[in-house]
């Protein structure tokens, strides 16, 4: 069997071209040298390991010997696993766009020798893959001039800054909410009535848009879109993107109806929705949300959890080489495990004899509420719920004799932030003490492990903290760090958040207009540097940014911090206005920045208990911080004394200035600001 290069890489996805025979370099210095020394055009091919197209093209073009042949001879091949250098791919990425084509992955862009793109697409059946090849091959050949103009232009579009490109000026600005009303008509004018989510096929949870909008819906006391959200969140729940029977959701649904998932599931999903799921629980006491919560974090247990502390990556669509077979059952299957309780489990979940997806399998979808169902075979909602989770029991235990979709065990440290926070809030939701354990015990992971020398790693793997971290992985830790502060009333936490705040303003802050990079220039030469803007899946590492430095400020009383936000969200203010369907993370800075933010300090006797009286109602627009004793560890906190008696006072305070404090949570809440 043939082997690469690629066989010394800790990345799962890596590894598995490892034995292809192309000849793959991993991204770095000796690749890079090689195409100039030989004057050979660069192939980068970007993927990762759950992404079920990326096996296709491997199976289909890179393990195919006549290919391979063609790559070898023409091109200086490399490989990268964009979860572990999502800078390059940030890079390559908008080339492709920039050329007018579509994004996405496999990613396989088209190189000159010294790295920039003349062309690229994603998936490439074999035979149109081996037409490209001998294509490029000969225009490299004979036409190499006309390549490196054309690359030349991409180049410096390229190395365009994107607040240039949007028109972005970094300043303060005033803060009006008549236009943030305007904000949600937009955002409202988008939603899917039947089905939740935004009015788009396929369809992605898109966390930070219901985020937001649960926030605002609060914040202004409007009943009626809080109900749409909460519709949505139920609808994701009840789809086939959620696994029914283990927990967890998967990356989308194809369709509009949240049903047929791409089934690998995403650690940076699930942490984001965690959190989510636990605000509406903490919301609306809706037991369905809970049960959410309760079965995603047992799927993390069970699953996802290494043995130090740190979160593994992602679970693969596809076992066996079939995407969502681990997931599917068969009708017939099913009849026979569950005779007794299969009438009212078809029903529940939209069983077909002849399957309700492809190849006659069946996904477990869920159309019709629990006590709907309950009613109709005569049980109340309880007795029901007692049925279904022994038989969800059950089938889990013989799905999982099947044979496991693959997994990256690689950790990320941004992508762990996403989950702390999302097992903070969760505990907040529960009460369980297990699960801000889960969360503390990885940021202690990622604090001892993946910190070296002051500078955090992004990834993680045998022992080993590989590749510094870029912005994304800082601003996940720095948020996660002050939720912990929050939790635990631990300031080595605040402290962890500061230290990392003041690393990113001093390696990765661009003062020449106001925004941070995503990588650090000062670390790695690229042929350019770019910055994260708008919210995705994941939110903008800079929107994120943006939020921590103004929570930062308040926790703090450090000034710095909130003036760089607050010149950041004026920057994207008018984007927000425009289009804010991919800017919702700095909508909600914007809310919080109008309102503004509530900060709660609670101190001396009783205050922990206190605190968890807030944190377990779910306010939003507020930080606190408390403490069983005076104390100066954080400036929210300096001064704040008990009352006569030596019990905690609870102080509600605005821009360092104090409410008459008070004590109990009614009165507190009392003094909370409302959107009028």
């Amino acid at each position: 069997m043939s082997t690469n290069r690629l066989l010394h890489s800790q990345s799962p996805y890596l590894l598995q071209h490892a034995h292809n025979p192309v000849d793959w370099f991993p991204w770095g210095p000796e690749a890079l040298r090689k195409a100039e020394l030989e004057n050979k055009p660069i192939i980068v091919s970007i993927g990762y390991s759950a992404c079920h197209w990326c096996h296709v093209m491997e199976r289909e073009s890179f393990e195919d010997e006549v290919t391979a042949d063609l790559m070898n001879d023409h091109f200086v091949c490399i490989k990268i696993d964009r979860e572990e250098r999502p800078d390059i791919d940030n890079i390559y990425m908008d080339a492709v766009q920039n050329m007018g084509l579509q994004g996405g992955w496999p990613l396989n862009v088209f190189l000159m020798p010294n790295q920039k793109p003349f062309y690229g697409g994603t998936y490439f059946k074999n035979d149109q893959w081996k037409a490209l090849l001998a294509n490029i091959s000969d225009a490299f050949a004979k036409h190499e001039d006309q390549l490196a103009e054309s690359a030349e232009g991409f180049g410096h579009s390229l190395k365009r800054k994107e607040t240039e490109k949007y028109g972005i000026t970094a300043g303060n600005q005033e803060l009006d909410p008549d236009e943030l009303a305007e904000v949600i008509a937009k955002l409202t004018a988008q939603f899917d009535k039947e089905w939740g989510g935004m009015n788009r096929k396929p369809k992605f949870p898109m966390p930070a848009i219901w985020h937001f909008l649960l926030d605002y819906a609060l914040l202004s006391k409007n009943r009626g879109l809080l109900d749409k959200v909460l519709f949505t969140l139920k609808k994701i729940g009840m789809g086939g993107i959620y696994d029914q029977l283990r927990g967890g959701f998967a990356r989308y649904s194809v369709d509009g109806e949240w049903f047929a998932p791409h089934f690998e599931k995403m650690l940076y999903d699930n942490g984001q929705l965690l959190e989510l799921y636990a605000k509406a629980w903490q919301v609306s006491k809706d037991p369905f949300f809970q049960e959410k919560v309760t079965e995603t974090i047992a799927w993390l247990e069970a699953e996802m959890l290494q043995e130090e502390g740190g979160f593994h990556s992602a679970q693969d669509a596809d076992s066996e080489g079939v995407e969502g077979k681990f997931y599917v059952w068969s009708y017939s299957d099913l009849k026979k495990i569950m005779p007794e309780e299969f009438p009212w489990l078809s029903k529940l979940y939209n069983l077909r004899p002849g399957g309700n997806w492809e190849e006659g399998v069946n996904i477990l979808f869920q159309t019709r509420p629990y006590a709907e169902v309950a009613a109709e075979f005569g049980m109340t909602e309880s007795e029901f719920l007692e049925k279904l989770n022994a038989v969800k029991s059950s089938l889990l235990e013989i799905r999982n004799k099947r044979i496991y979709p693959g997994k990256d065990d690689k950790i990320l440290s941004g992508w762990n932030g996403l989950m702390s926070a999302g097992l903070i809030q969760a505990f907040y939701a529960t009460g369980n003490e297990n699960t801000l354990n889960l969360a503390i015990r990885n940021l202690e992971f990622i604090r001892e492990k993946m910190m070296i020398d002051g500078v955090l790693y992004r990834s993680y793997k045998n022992g080993n903290a590989y590749t510094p971290g870029f912005l994304e992985d800082y601003s996940s830790i720095i948020r996660a760090s002050l939720m912990a502060f929050e939790a635990t009333g631990n300031s080595e936490w605040l402290g962890f958040s500061k230290q990392l705040t003041d690393f990113c303003m001093e390696q990765f802050y661009d003062e020449s207009d106001g925004f941070f990079f995503f990588n650090n220039p000062k670390a790695e030469k690229l042929i350019a540097n770019k910055k994260e803007l708008f919210d995705n899946v994941i939110p903008a590492s800079n929107s994120i940014m943006a939020r921590n430095l103004h929570r930062l400020s308040l926790f703090t009383y450090e000034e710095k911090y909130g003036a760089i936000a607050s010149k950041m969200l004026g920057g994207m203010k008018n984007l927000i206005l425009k289009d804010p369907g991919f800017l919702c993370n700095w909508a909600n800075l914007f809310l919080e920045m109008l309102l503004p933010t509530a900060e709660v300090a609670i101190v001396v006797k009783d205050a922990e208990a206190k605190a968890r009286e807030f944190q377990h109602a779910y306010f939003p627009n507020l930080i606190l911080a408390f403490s069983d004793s005076p104390t100066e560890i954080a400036s929210i906190l300096q001064g704040k004394t008990p009352d006569s008696e030596g019990n905690a006072l609870i102080y509600v305070c605005f821009d360092h200035s104090c409410q008459k404090p008070v004590i109990n949570l009614k009165e507190a809440v009392a003094q909370l600001p409302y959107l009028a």
